[in-house]
């Protein structure tokens, strides 16, 4: 009997960030445990990288590409103050969030979910780095309209294996798909 895959993918929830430390010495990632990002609106990536075409013989010879990773906006209600303060390198200051301009950002891992018609499937992105958001609201009107905080957030891949990104479906492995927003999962290679 075939595993059941999605027709479709919709929804976007459980958004999550990890902290990391790396060692350089034994090239290892070490993460934190995710923690929530609550009130997901949207997220778009695009890929980054470039295409390089080789002409000989009057066609393209060869062709290089390279890939760069991802880069895009995270769309949420708020942004915790917890991101501000992990992420982003913000402090609270006798109960003020101070941002000063020697702070610097730290990267981090995105978790997130899409839903689909079968099952749901997680993501991972392993190293990122956030942009600091705008500062923007509107008035109140005859009625109120919420406003929203976007992320512009760059995607990269890690230093010891050049992993940008893993997936899961829940049809696929639902021990590790249970356990994927305690605990950053890595790809384990199959042994010979």
């Amino acid at each position: 009997m075939a595993e059941a895959t999605n027709k479709i993918e919709y929804g976007l929830c459980n958004v999550h960030y990890a902290k990391f430390s790396y060692d350089a010495e034994a090239k290892k990632y070490t993460y934190e445990k995710p923690v929530a990002i609550p009130g997901a609106v949207t997220l778009s990536f695009d890929a980054s990288g470039d295409t390089n075409p080789f002409y000989a013989d009057n066609i393209v010879y060869f062709n290089t590409k390279t890939n760069a990773g991802y880069e895009g906006d995270l769309e949420i209600a708020l942004i915790p103050d917890s991101f501000k303060i992990d992420i982003l390198g913000e402090k609270e200051v006798d109960g003020m969030m101070v941002e000063n301009s020697d702070a610097q950002g730290q990267e981090f891992a995105l978790l997130f979910q899409f839903e689909g018609d079968t099952s749901g499937r997680r993501f991972v992105f392993y190293r990122c780095s956030a942009e600091r958001p705008s500062v923007a609201s509107n008035t109140k009107e005859e009625s109120t309209t919420p406003n929203t905080s976007t992320l512009t957030i760059t995607c990269m891949a890690r230093e010891n294996d050049h992993n940008i990104k893993s997936s899961l479906l829940e049809s696929k492995g639902a021990e590790r798909y249970g356990k994927w927003f305690t605990e950053v999962q890595e790809p384990v290679a199959a042994a010979a």
